[in-house]
């Protein structure tokens, strides 16, 4: 009977701890399951940066690399870090947009079949910007679609809403170089900024606080350049 009783004891005790681990695994295989992203590539040899590539995933989570053109051979200043960007130059962020712009995005991927059919108009005579690729990826789906333009409308939002974050990231890039190599040049660079972030051409200005607040917080920077960083942050913290 003892013997009965202390197997009994086991059997409940296996059954516990393994309840226990099924239970404190669930969030991580559900996680597995439901986690998507969304992938957006543009490759415009000639333009600055000649190539991109933004993912937001399901959960905000997002990253970004890009490539800028090579200066050219003949530039006298290949050598001056101050004046020109090495001719490698890659950038990469990680960044969070927030779960309004994440939810938008996947929605609008939703609405484009996440992107398993036909999204180029195939029209010859419209001139290239850039040869465009939208990815999908989740459990068990990956799908993609390149595109010069799309006449659906669903894929001309979330280009939109991905060439915005882009040029925010972007800005974030040079903002970062003229701060460290040309301080003189950061208001204009924080000018062209604001008057885009105005104009709504810019997604998730969030993504460049870190550099908009080094700006901000920097006394030896001219005060016109620190006030135009600080509206931009309070723009950044309005959702705007």
């Amino acid at each position: 009977m003892l013997i009965f009783r202390s197997a009994g004891v086991r059997r409940v005790a296996i059954w516990t701890i393994g309840c226990l681990v099924l239970w404190l695994a669930l969030p991580l295989i559900h996680a597995q399951q439901t986690a998507s992203t969304v992938t957006f590539t543009c490759d415009f040899p000639g333009s600055d940066p000649a190539y991109y590539e933004v993912s937001v995933s399901s959960d905000g989570h997002g990253s970004y690399s890009s490539r800028s053109a090579p200066p050219s051979s003949d530039s006298d200043s290949l050598s001056d870090p101050a004046t020109t960007r090495p001719a490698a130059d890659v950038y990469h962020a990680e960044f969070v947009v927030s779960q309004s712009t994440a939810d938008r995005i996947f929605d609008l991927a939703s609405r484009a079949h996440y992107f398993a059919g036909e999204l180029d108009s195939r029209k010859k005579k419209l001139a290239s910007t850039g040869a465009k690729t939208l990815s999908y990826q989740a459990s068990g789906k990956n799908t993609h679609a390149t595109y010069n333009y799309s006449p659906i409308p669903a894929v001309q939002d979330i280009t939109a809403i991905l060439q915005g974050l882009s040029a925010t990231l972007e800005f974030s890039r040079r903002l970062e170089h003229d701060l460290r190599y040309q301080k003189l040049a950061l208001d204009e660079e924080l000018k062209r900024m604001e008057e885009m972030a105005v104009a709504g051409s810019l997604t998730e200005l969030s993504a460049a606080a870190p550099i908009l607040r080094k700006i901000a917080d920097d006394a030896t920077i001219m005060n016109v350049s620190r006030s135009r960083a600080q509206r931009l942050l309070a723009r950044a913290g309005s959702g705007k």
